[in-house]
């Protein structure tokens, strides 16, 4: 590169700066991200298979795990932050996160429809209550 690009800040979205690192950034924030990665997957592991938490809260928790685990995902693997270099990045995100909830929510939304509109008497052919 030469001189001028360096200086401007004109660089390419995801390359990383030499001269500093960021909070997740290097080897030393990839190993901390395994370390919390590896360690949310023995806690929910751990948490099916011993008594530890009351049985009917376990869906949920296992949920805070999971979600948990997203976020370890995105600061330190895909580097996703709020500085303003990943606006795009977190705008794109922001837009599948979205589109996935619509998807899921729009299907579980038509099928209670379709179920709740059924014949009832197709319903008790089938041994249906």
């Amino acid at each position: 590169m030469s001189e001028r690009e360096t200086d401007s800040g004109d660089t390419a979205p995801g390359d990383e700066a030499a001269e500093g690192e960021e909070f997740a950034g290097g080897t030393s924030g990839y190993m901390v991200g395994l370390g919390l990665a590896a360690l949310l997957t023995a806690a929910a592991f751990a948490m099916v298979n011993l008594p530890l938490v009351w049985r009917p809260a376990v869906p949920m928790a296992l949920v805070v795990l999971a979600i948990a685990q997203m976020g370890i995902h995105l600061v330190f693997f895909l580097h996703v932050t709020t500085g303003p270099d990943n606006a795009n990045n977190v705008l794109a995100l922001a837009f599948g996160v979205l589109v996935v909830l619509l998807l899921i929510g729009g299907s579980v939304w038509i099928l209670g429809h379709l179920d709740h509109n059924m014949m009832p008497m197709g319903r008790q052919m089938h041994g249906f209550p």
